[in-house]
């Protein structure tokens, strides 16, 4: 059974194929909000720093032609692969500038965490190929080492500016320079694209872990990301209608981090095409998000589940702010708890609390909420051009509705696969009946609302990844770590729940021989806690414990059965919640 988006918004979309990004969202003969009535794209949160709409396509084109001279790449010259630029940055308001003038010469953009270890960044830039890259300068020094692992010369290392930077080293140009470089210099010759190239060539390459297993870089075509953006509009047209009447243009928090697909796509991509303004902050810290929503009055909160638990836990500091210009809150990247919905809602009754669902695979949102028939737990209703399929482990595919099974999807989102990893390409994208779909790796059951329309509801996770903060960390990856450290003979990494985070990772760890009499327990779990620091981000430690186990339960085929340490541990806490 093949289920489809709701009958009040289209059922498919028209996404040229032909087009690359950053003429689809700077030229108004593509559809988008004309340049002259949008607001400024991009504002700093924390400068108030600002770019029209016209300067912003202005800016893309000369840094176009510097980075064109800068670092010898020709327009219509080599493949997408040949030019491929990594940023590794915290939130600014030059970074989408960056992306679409690496787009105006047929480059590929690799977006990376900011959270990343020298060592994290080093895989990315060797495995996507990068010629160059871009970063800011609370993050210089791991970028360097990074880069230098990686072959990349210092020369070819920029800096994003970002407030509050001072002394920037003479060495590195910087993006403003390059930018002001380009306007006194010829324009760059004219991108000659072919039919179909848009659904061809990569645009960007984004790291996710998939299903399972280690990051792998997902190449997302011009096509999905130009889908994705379309069907974001048309799904959210009738709400937006709700909030202001036609022609409504909104304030949006940019809060979350420009390299994560959510805030890739749903924020720096269908915000701009829309005409809204984007209020860029670089991190979480609650007065300055506070401060920031009161100041620039700020109407849409695109947000993840820690930070609205933070907000419900922390109601006397919420009311000392006018926070009265909210009309809705859109979050994603992780679930939110039917009863965190329930308590938000009942402390701010006037505001629509929104989730989506999507992934890295599908460019972003695969489904959300509906304004009009908000279902508190759900991830609400597929988008244009979506179909969905329900299979159970087996491979039937269920005909019903609130029967849970794997969910698979369609779309002109879906992206090209994984690079240099046809393997993993052939796992999560099948070819069906009805075309190319794509496996989710979540558990889901289809159920009606009252109003008739069917939520996708994600009840449990098939794939093995841990959601920290709305960020992907991967168990195989965890593991393969530790298994380099001398006492570990053997281990396996779960989520377990926590209250700020959703889940942090726990490792399950067979002693290895080589760990002495002397050493106590809590000597070796320290010892290792502070290995998993020292080699990966912040959001990988292991927060939630090491647990000491005479073996790892595994299948014949030597598979990790994590469901059954799950179980152990749900088990355990239950146990010590009776006890208190």
């Amino acid at each position: 059974m093949v289920f489809y988006p709701p009958e009040n918004v289209p059922k498919d979309i028209e996404v040229p194929d032909d087009i690359p990004i950053c003429d689809f969202m700077l030229k108004e003969e593509h559809g988008r909000k004309p340049l002259a009535k949008s607001w400024d794209p991009y504002v700093c949160g924390i400068t108030g720093t600002s770019f029209s709409m016209q300067e912003q396509a202005d800016r893309v084109k000369y840094l176009a032609r510097s980075l064109s001279k800068e670092l010898g790449w020709k327009v219509n010259e080599g493949d997408e692969y040949s030019k491929v630029a990594g940023v590794f940055a915290l939130n600014t308001v030059d970074i989408m500038t960056l992306s679409w003038a690496i787009h105006r010469l047929n480059g590929v953009s690799s977006p990376a965490n900011a959270a990343y270890s020298a060592e994290e960044l080093n895989y990315q830039l060797t495995n996507s190929g990068c010629q160059c890259l871009f970063t800011v300068l609370p993050l210089l020094d791991t970028a360097l080492k990074a880069a230098e692992k990686a072959k990349i010369p210092r020369s070819k290392v920029y800096i994003c500016e970002m407030p509050g930077d001072k002394d920037y080293p003479p060495e590195f140009k910087r993006l403003s320079q390059l930018t002001k470089e380009g306007a006194s210099l010829p324009e760059v010759e004219p991108l000659k694209w072919t039919k179909g190239q848009g659904a061809r060539q990569t645009a960007f390459l984004c790291y996710s872990s998939g299903t399972s297993g280690l990051p792998k870089g997902v190449m997302i075509s011009h096509r999905n990301v130009i889908a994705n953006t379309l069907q974001i509009t048309a799904f959210d047209a009738p709400g937006r209608d709700m909030l202001g009447g036609p022609g409504y243009q909104d304030v949006a928090l940019g809060l979350l981090p420009q390299s994560h697909i959510y805030g890739l796509i749903v924020i720096c991509h269908a915000s701009t095409y829309r005409g809204d303004k984007v209020i860029i902050l670089p991190k979480f810290e609650m007065q300055s998000y506070l401060t920031a929503i009161q100041k620039y009055k700020i109407n849409t909160l695109y947000i993840v589940p820690p930070i609205i638990i933070n907000m419900v836990k922390n109601r006397p500091t919420l009311s000392k702010f006018d926070l009265t210009s909210v009309k809705q809150i859109f979050t994603g990247a992780a679930p939110l708890g039917k009863e965190t919905a329930e308590d938000l809602s009942t402390q701010y009754p006037e505001w629509k609390v929104r989730q989506g669902y999507g992934m890295t695979e599908t460019c972003t949102v695969v489904c959300s909420t509906n304004p009009s028939d908000i279902w508190f737990g759900s991830s609400g209703c597929l988008l244009p051009g979506y179909e969905a399929k329900v299979v159970t482990p087996e491979g039937n595919e269920i005909t019903g509705y609130n029967q849970p099974g794997e969910l698979l999807v369609k779309s002109p989102s879906v992206v090209l696969g994984y690079l240099k990893n046809e393997k993993a390409t052939q796992e999560t994208f099948v070819d069906m009946a009805e075309g190319r779909f794509c496996r989710t790796g979540d558990e889901v059951e289809i159920r009606k609302s009252e109003n008739g329309n069917e939520h996708i509801w994600v009840v449990d996770r098939i794939k093995e990844l841990i959601k920290v903060k709305g960020l992907q960390v991967a168990p195989a990856e965890l593991e393969s770590c530790l298994l380099n450290h001398p006492a570990v003979a053997d281990c396996a990494v779960i989520p377990v729940n926590d209250e700020r985070a959703g889940e942090v990772p726990k490792a399950f760890v067979v002693k290895s021989t080589e760990v002495g009499l002397e050493e106590s327990d809590a000597m070796v779990i320290r010892n290792i806690k502070k290995f998993v620091e020292k080699e990966k981000a912040r959001h990988k430690w292991l927060v939630g414990g090491v647990e000491f186990i005479d073996v790892i339960p595994k299948s014949p085929s030597g598979k990790i059965l994590r469901r059954m340490l799950r179980d152990k541990e749900r088990e355990a806490r239950k146990k010590a919640g009776a006890k208190l």
